[in-house]
Formats: C-alpha cells, sequence, structure tokens
C-alpha cells in the first residue's frame, strides 16, 4: 500500500481539497486498494474542522465529497505512516521539513513538482479571496494529482497503464 499525505497551512482548503480529489481519481483507476490518502495541516488552528465551506462547494461541483474530513495538525510520526509527504506550497514544504526525521527527507515533494505544465510551483492558499481562486485552486490540484498518480504508478507499483 502506498500512503500518501497531502500538507497545507490549516489543512481546511487545500490539502482536503487535493486529499478528495487524488482519492476520487485513485478510484476512477481502480486502485483504491493500493493507494491511500489522508491530509493535514503544519498549524493546529483548525484541528477538528471541516473543509471550508468553499472548498467543499467547488469539489461538489466535481463530483466530489469533503463533508466526511477533519483537519488535523501534521507531525514527525506522519514520515514514518506516509511514503509521500506533499506540501502545497514551498512554506509548508519547509515547516514539514523542519521536523522530518533524520533520512525521511526523500518522502517531501511539492506537490505541482509532479504537473510541471500547470504553469505554477505552488497551490495558493484560497482562504482569504473569492470563488475564482477556489475554482483555480482545483484546477492545479487535478493537474498535481494526475501527475502523482502517474508518479506513483510507476515508481511504485510496477508501471501499469492508466489509461484502462
Amino acid at each position: 500500500m502506498v500512503n500518501v499525505l497531502f500538507v497545507c497551512l490549516g489543512n481546511i482548503c487545500r490539502s482536503p481539497a487535493a486529499e478528495g480529489v487524488f482519492h476520487a481519481l485513485v478510484d476512477r483507476h481502480g486502485l483504491a486498494h493500493k493507494v491511500a490518502t489522508d491530509s493535514a495541516g503544519t498549524s493546529g488552528w483548525n484541528i477538528g474542522q471541516p473543509p471550508d465551506p468553499r472548498a467543499q462547494a467547488e469539489a461538489r461541483r466535481r463530483g466530489i465529497d469533503l463533508s466526511g474530513l477533519r483537519a488535523r495538525q501534521a507531525g514527525p510520526e506522519d514520515f514514518h505512516r506516509f511514503d509521500y509527504l506533499v506540501a502545497m506550497d514551498k512554506r509548508n514544504l519547509a515547516a514539514l521539513a523542519g521536523f522530518c526525521p533524520q533520512g525521511r527527507e526523500p518522502r517531501l515533494h511539492l506537490f505541482l513538482d509532479f504537473a510541471p505544465d500547470a504553469g505554477h510551483r505552488e497551490v495558493a492558499d484560497p482562504y482569504s479571496l473569492g470563488p475564482e481562486a477556489f475554482r483555480h485552486m482545483f484546477q492545479l490540484i487535478e493537474a498535481g494529482a494526475s501527475g502523482l498518480l502517474r508518479h506513483i504508478v510507476r515508481h511504485d507499483l510496477g508501471g501499469q497503464d492508466l489509461s484502462a
């Protein structure tokens, strides 16, 4: 089983959206028995809270239900539970690196590194912005999720064809 953790600051916008999009993609390709997902934040501000209503609304428009997710804070133990710790931006990547146990650094990734053609390196935090920012966030997340799944299939699951 390949375990993937998506990480943003508060775990109410970007990382739960990435978890939902990636989980739906994994299901669509029949890989739920091989790839598991979760999300967390580097801060503890929103522990136990559901995703932002604007993120949930945009996810619903895309056929994804985030309502059962609850925010939690990432910690050093996650480097032992997850094969991929995927940060939405450089700030959260640095925060994760700050408590990464020695030898676990290869598990850290910047999400949009899996989508080099997306035109962005980071998924910007839409929290203080309007609906268009949430739509754009989901577009970037969909690109990153597709690239990440292709990477996992190629490197961790023996290279099976995703087009099936």
